[in-house]
């Protein structure tokens, strides 16, 4: 089975007990995440074979890292070693109307350093048949946006199939810069992934007839999204999970897939597309395909998205199709909401009986 690579950092995450406020006990419970590293993981608990590229500070800390990935089974042979620190995040778990709270402390983390040099791209894509990154790496210096492009080139040349999530963290950097640095990047994807609002504030692109902060979106606005992505990039490609966010404790969760139309039919979006766009330049409307509405009581939802991609990348390489794509990639993300932490823990069987509409959450025995 040909390899999946993904690259990024995995940060040590520490949060306060159940519902707890930072510090309202004085302790944390230490565990790993991180964007590309949850994809790597649901992946290889998919069957898959996934491996994480990242550079990580040579301590106890980075090789502990390191050492919870391989109990997956993701490969972490190319990892390079150096810097001084592992990031970490502190995450402070919202409840009804209280929002869950992300603090990062990763300034000058070990992969935030990382150059040129440090990874060897074509020996890491040899025998691989997929790339997976997000918009939340080259945000973490100029270093990591330029080995971002040296990955994406060398995965372009040796025939790997390019995925992304775009990922857009206001933290990390302003909607400016990631506009210009992830529009050079998306020349060489094949397949983005994206949530309910990433196209708007990475590339100005609004659903139309949608309020994200009143949890209501429309999906035909989406496929004008969709229809504009395919006008400025080359995808082949679109998918985009759908999060209503009824409160913190309670979410409406769904997702759309969307292939790249055919050449010579005007876009359905009409002569004036989203965020002052004209029609797809003589693409027709993207096709659509949509999975069921999950309505999640929430336990933890960082990861969703991750789970998400990961049903994209899966469905994808075992040639799902559109429908059964979007139906896998939005159960993975439903059920890893239901899990405490960053990382996925479900197989295919669990993912599909979901996908098939058993949601009953009858004790199975």
């Amino acid at each position: 089975m040909k390899r999946i690579v993904t690259f990024g950092e995995i940060m040590l995450r520490l949060a306060p007990r159940g519902y707890e406020r930072f510090l309202q006990s004085p302790s944390f419970e230490a565990t790993f995440g991180g964007a590309e590293a949850n994809v790597a993981v649901s992946l290889a608990n998919f069957g898959m074979s996934s491996s994480f590229v990242t550079k990580i500070p040579e301590n106890p800390i980075g090789r502990a890292a390191l050492d919870e990935l391989k109990k997956f089974g993701v490969g972490v042979d190319f990892a390079a070693f150096g810097g001084e620190r592992l990031g970490i995040y502190y995450m402070e778990k919202g409840a009804g109307p209280r929002p869950s709270l992300c603090v990062y402390d990763r300034k000058n983390s070990a992969i935030s350093q990382a150059a040129p040099g440090d990874f060897d791209w074509p020996a890491i894509f040899r025998g691989a048949a997929a790339f997976h990154f997000t918009g939340i790496t080259p945000a973490l210096s100029k270093n990591c946006a330029a080995l971002c492009l040296e990955a994406v080139k060398a995965a372009k040349k040796a025939g790997v199939l390019v995925f992304c999530d775009l990922n857009f963290r206001q933290k990390l950097w302003t909607k400016a810069q990631a506009k210009k640095t992830m529009t050079e990047l998306c020349r060489y994807v094949d397949v983005c992934v994206l949530n309910e609002s990433d196209a708007a504030d990475v590339f100005g692109i609004k659903a139309a007839r949608s309020n994200i902060k009143e949890g209501k979106l429309c999906a035909q606005g989406y496929q004008e999204v969709a229809a504009a992505l395919f006008k400025n990039f080359p995808f082949k490609a679109v998918a985009i999970s759908q999060r209503e966010s009824y409160s913190a404790s309670f979410n409406g969760w769904s997702g759309l897939y969307f292939e790249r139309p055919a050449q010579g039919k005007k876009a359905a979006a009409g002569k004036k597309g989203l965020a002052g766009q004209k029609s797809a330049g003589g693409l027709a409307a993207p096709k659509m395909f949509a999975s069921k509405k999950y309505e999640l009581p929430i336990v933890d939802r960082v990861g969703g998205g991750d789970a998400f991609a990961a049903g994209i990348i899966y469905g994808a390489l075992n040639k799902l199709g559109g429908q059964r794509t979007i139906d896998f990639a939005a159960a993975s993300g439903a059920l890893q909401q239901t899990i405490e932490g960053d990382f996925n823990r479900v197989s295919v069987a669990e993912v599909e009986r979901l996908a098939g509409g058993d949601s009953s959450g009858r004790v199975l025995r």
